[in-house]
């Protein structure tokens, strides 16, 4: 299967095409087929998604699994919580200056 993700224009989101629109889920992404060029032409001319692309996918019970990990790790959403980095600063984060 071939499914279609980008970026929403106004939150840089990674968003997946639903057939009517689009959605924060991979979950909601459906099967485009031979027709993906054709969509991400008239949604990247409407500026509705940003760098749009085509992705093999595998349909499983849970919704469309992308093929390639890199856009299985885009699917599950942002891995970095800023809560969470270090400081470069900060004389705790263990870095050595020599």
């Amino acid at each position: 299967m071939k499914i279609l993700t980008g970026n929403d224009l106004p939150t840089g989101d990674v968003i997946w095409w639903t057939g009517t629109g689009w959605s924060r889920h991979v979950e909601d992404a459906v099967d485009v087929g031979d027709k993906g060029e054709a969509i991400l032409h008239a949604e990247d001319g409407a500026c509705r998604v940003n760098g749009g692309y085509i992705l093999d996918a595998t349909e499983t019970p849970d919704g469309p699994r992308p093929a390639h990990i890199k856009d299985r790790i885009r699917a599950l959403g942002p891995t970095v919580r800023p809560d969470l980095t270090l400081k470069p600063s900060d004389p705790n984060a263990g870095s050595w200056v020599i």
